[in-house]
């Protein structure tokens, strides 16, 4: 199962406390492939040192970096599907360019993929996601 994963959703895996945190562990164990571009790492890295430290977000990056479970890849195709926040865009463009299973994310931005028929994109919550491994 190839994944991308939101920066909103990535936050709330670092805590062990936080339910999200199945997300990482199941990734640790190489349940899926993280799929992730220069521009989305960038964007990790400045929200994780936002909302936790540099040691947090040197962290994480390493381990994404290191880990055989990530695919490192850039879009082929950027679609701008998103209007409302473009920026959300290059976590759309990648899944699609990279036929991931699911795009894995809390921000309803995504929502516009529900009435699309092409390009196909599974946007899943935390929650949803949760049950997919079940």
């Amino acid at each position: 199962m190839r994944v991308v994963i939101d920066t909103n959703v990535l936050r709330l895996t670092i805590k062990k406390g936080n339910f999200e945190r199945f997300i990482y562990d199941a990734f640790k164990l190489e349940v899926f492939e993280w799929i992730v571009s220069t521009e989305i790492l960038d964007e990790y890295e400045e929200k994780l040192i936002e909302f936790y430290s540099v040691q947090t977000a040197d962290l994480v990056l390493s381990i994404l970096e290191n880990a055989p479970n990530v695919i490192f890849a850039e879009p082929y195709f950027k679609w701008n599907i998103i209007t409302d926040d473009p920026d959300d865009n290059k976590f759309s463009d990648l899944a699609i360019s990279l036929n991931a299973d699911y795009l894995i994310t809390n921000d309803r931005h995504f929502n516009v993929f529900k009435k699309l028929d092409f390009p196909k994109l599974r946007v899943v919550t935390p929650k949803q996601f949760r049950l997919l491994l079940k």
